[in-house]
């Protein structure tokens, strides 16, 4: 059962080709999970924290609210390592043999893509809403106000490519079911009916 494609990959063992891996759907989406966040993180981490002139602590751009920068910086930096591991598995995907070790590894990705969708859904609403509540007079000098901007707006896009990722994972699962099956089901006619002995003579 290693001949054939399974779960999105073809035969263990196979030579490893960089252009083909790049062009795969998955690949392309993986990339920009793993950029949205390291996006995020930055634009939280460098400018999300501010102060008011005649202070000396500074306090989270997003309402003062310490949560939502704690949230953003963790998820971000989670989701960064998140994707740099399973863009690693990516690449050693065709190199498993076991069917059901591939199928192990798609059904991981499919459940773990639809939690960071959800993570980033809840993290752009919760960003979104400490914004729209943020004063004025908290950051007269409006400083990062750009950033605070582009970890929502990006926030918003992890939502959907994370929601794709997991949608490719249940492509890629579908396509290694019907394969395994394919597999099991088929009769070599060769096998089912063998050509009859030619008679001897006695």
């Amino acid at each position: 059962m290693d001949g054939f494609q399974a779960y999105g990959a073809g035969k263990a063992g196979g030579a490893f080709d960089p252009l083909t891996f790049i062009r795969q759907p998955q690949t392309v989406v993986r990339i920009l999970c793993w950029l949205f966040s390291i996006v995020i993180l930055g634009c939280v981490a460098n400018e999300g924290y501010i102060n008011r002139p005649e202070e000396v602590e500074e306090y989270c751009i997003f309402n003062r609210n310490q949560n939502a920068c704690n949230y953003a910086v963790a998820m971000g930096t989670l989701c960064f390592l998140c994707s740099a591991a399973f863009l690693a598995l990516d690449v050693y995907f065709p190199q498993i043999s076991g069917v059901k070790d591939r199928k192990k590894a798609v059904m991981a990705d499919i459940g773990v893509s639809a939690l960071w969708s959800l993570v980033w859904f809840v993290g752009f609403c919760f960003l979104a809403n400490q914004w729209q509540f943020s004063k004025e007079e908290d950051n007269p000098l409006n400083e990062g106000a750009d950033a605070a901007r582009a970890a929502i707006v990006f926030s918003f896009f992890s939502v959907f490519t994370w929601a794709v990722q997991g949608l490719l994972g249940v492509y890629r699962f579908k396509l290694g079911a019907d394969s395994v099956t394919f597999n099991q089901d088929y009769i070599d006619p060769n096998q089912q009916n063998p050509p009859e002995a030619p008679p001897t003579d006695e």
